[in-house]
């Protein structure tokens, strides 16, 4: 399923749902960023994605994490809560759906390195290096609240 992201677009279709999900934080012992290149909008993002019933939060980051990359983590703490209603994602299913993310901080604590269904490619970033990946304004957001270490908030879980 492809998707088109629109970001304070004045031109986008309105919202027709929302649905509660996560992205990840994620630092290795160099400092690098775990990245993703999403297949279904060809940019690059933290792992992440939609929260199942019966889960708790902190356990669907877990999962999404390991499922796009392959590298299990440890939930540290909130990086911030993400709801702006003029952040919509239109899917080709129609489904039109308004942002509501919340992002967490984790870190590595096993795993390898693969790709899923969800992302063609899975790297460790040098936050350096940020500026040479195609990054969608609201994940630059996030990656740049993430890696602010003034933003930390405890994890309750």
């Amino acid at each position: 399923m492809s998707r088109i992201d629109y970001f304070r677009d004045p031109n986008a279709p309105k919202a027709n749902s929302v649905v509660p999900s996560v992205t990840a934080v994620v630092r290795d012992g160099s400092g690098r960023l775990l990245l993703i290149h999403k297949t279904d909008n060809d940019l690059w993002a933290l792992p992440g994605g939609g929260h199942d019933i019966g889960e708790r939060i902190g356990d669907t980051v877990v999962r999404e994490v390991a499922e796009e990359t392959g590298i299990d983590v440890e939930v540290d703490s909130i990086v911030g809560l993400y709801t702006d209603p003029g952040h919509v994602l239109a899917y080709d299913d129609g489904e039109v759906r308004q942002q509501f993310s919340i992002c967490f901080r984790a870190h590595a604590i096993g795993g390898s390195l693969r790709t899923s269904s969800e992302s063609k490619e899975v790297r460790w970033v040098d936050p350096a290096d940020l500026g040479d990946l195609d990054i969608h304004p609201s994940m630059m957001l996030r990656i740049q609240h993430g890696l602010d270490e003034a933003r930390l908030d405890p994890y309750i879980g």
